[in-house]
């Protein structure tokens, strides 16, 4: 039976329910969705979708490389905004992390928690 490892790292927000960072399984790492929740403060990052959106990928970034993971080896993400107005402007962000052009999602969603305006989950190779 393959053993599930949970991820947790103080370098991202906790979690803000009963789940975990993300988990690992064998070579890969599931995700949990990432918010702009500043991980020393638990505040939500001031601005709008641009600063929203940097501390998203900094917070998934965190999570990844405590899982012996990384950016670069992200597979697929699933992307939810608050507003497709915002997404041109979420697109030049995070084209700026994920520089390996994993498969993606982009959805749009009612609201997402905290109200925040876009949230991150993503599947990568250890």
């Amino acid at each position: 039976m393959e053993t599930l490892e949970k991820i947790q790292t103080n370098n991202a927000p906790a979690a803000i329910g009963p789940y975990s960072q993300a988990i690992k399984l064998n070579n890969l790492v599931f995700t949990s969705g990432q918010i702009p929740l500043d991980p020393k403060t638990g505040a939500i990052v001031e601005g709008g979708i641009v600063e929203q959106t940097h501390r998203i990928c900094k917070n998934l970034e965190a999570v990844l490389l405590q899982a012996g993971s990384s950016l670069e080896q992200v597979i697929k993400t699933t992307c939810f905004l608050a507003d497709m107005n915002d997404f041109t402007a979420f697109n030049e962000v995070y084209g700026q992390y994920f520089i390996c052009r994993p498969a993606r999602s982009c959805v749009a969603v009612k609201t997402l928690p905290k109200n925040v305006l876009a949230e991150i989950e993503a599947v990568a190779l250890c």
